[in-house]
């Protein structure tokens, strides 16, 4: 007993885990967030005073404008100002909270992104919540059944779905429906006003870019599912649970299954923060009114500061997500916790 102590009062008190661990481990990717995210303000900025074309002349296209009105408009615009006083606007601004004012519609890009944020969540929550569970399932039975014609089949779909650019996967979607479900849009004019009859459109517009989207996420997680649980078929532990006499499925569902989900789990989280990002195409495609919409509607001015504002947000919630993953990841696995 002696010996036991006295080995316990030479461990570090750094390296044993518990509440001071997590902590400093919470601390740590939360400073990590944060420093990701400023780099990402600064390079959100520096990057869309790359893309060629100036919103002056886009704003003023087809309009009579005098030099004077040219000038005018720059100034109010803040375009005329040397760039390293434009980023110290910038950064002021996001100190404050204040995202700046779009060029194109002239209203502040905090509520622009706001009104179209519901849409890009409402299009990739119904997504990925379809995919998690027909990736899951689909990768389960396929590892179960490892070698047969199913898994042969599932595969090769999901291998060639994950490998379709989901612009192309939506046109053709949009070009086999034949005008089965609406092209564009989020609402039929002529729905009425009540709340089932709003909801009905709705669901009738998401049709083809959810469908879009899952097709090429749920492969994703089927992929990583499968090949998680195929690594887990050989452990000596489901032996032991077959030696005791489970059924076959109460060893799958009980044993495998669990060990094998944590993979997959974090890669719910990491994808979902990514699938944000990469809705451009696709809501483009559809018309789709959402914050990817807004990126490519922005992107043809160029409105500096829509683009610096959803690149923020975009961009934030991958590294949001990713630290979720991270954290999450740490609850459900032991041995990390142990490190």
């Amino acid at each position: 007993m002696t010996d036991t102590l006295a080995a316990a009062e030479l461990i570090d008190p750094d390296e044993r885990p518990g509440r001071t661990g997590t902590a400093r481990f919470l601390l740590g990717k939360l400073g990590g967030a944060v420093t990701s995210l400023l780099l990402v303000a600064a390079l959100g900025f520096l990057l869309f005073r790359l893309i060629p074309g100036d919103p002056v002349s886009t704003l003023t296209k087809d309009r009579p404008t005098s030099p004077e009105q040219i000038a005018d408009l720059r100034a109010r615009l803040g375009v005329d100002k040397p760039l390293w006083q434009q980023f110290l606007d910038y950064v002021g601004g996001l100190a404050r909270g204040d995202l700046g004012t779009s060029f194109g519609y002239n209203r502040p890009v905090a509520d622009l992104i706001a009104e179209r944020f519901w849409p890009t969540l409402l299009l990739v929550g119904t997504a990925t919540l379809l995919a998690v569970t027909i990736g899951l399932w689909l990768g389960v039975r396929a590892a179960w059944r490892r070698g047969s014609a199913f898994d042969r089949t599932q595969t090769g779909i999901a291998l060639t779905l994950w490998s379709v650019p989901q612009f192309w996967l939506g046109l053709l979607l949009l070009i086999a429906t034949h005008g089965l479900f609406p092209s564009g849009g989020m609402r039929s004019p002529d729905a009425g006003p009540g709340f089932f009859a709003q909801a009905g459109t709705i669901a009738y517009h998401l049709v083809l870019p959810c469908v879009t989207l899952l097709a090429v996420l749920y492969a994703q997680y089927m992929l990583v599912m499968r090949s998680s649980l195929l690594g887990e078929m050989d452990a000596e532990y489901l032996t032991t649970a077959r030696a005791k006499g489970l059924r076959d499925d109460l060893v799958r569902r009980r044993h495998a299954v669990p060990n094998a989900l944590l993979p997959t789990v974090t890669l719910v989280f990491l994808q979902f923060g990514m699938v944000v990002s990469g809705t451009v195409t696709v809501e483009t495609v559809f018309s789709w009114p959402g914050l990817g919409l807004l990126t490519y509607e922005a992107l043809r001015v160029p409105d500096l500061p829509l683009l610096q504002g959803v690149f923020l947000v975009l961009a934030g919630s991958v590294i949001v997500m990713n630290l979720i993953a991270e954290v999450l990841y740490r609850v459900l696995d032991p041995r990390v916790r142990a490190r």
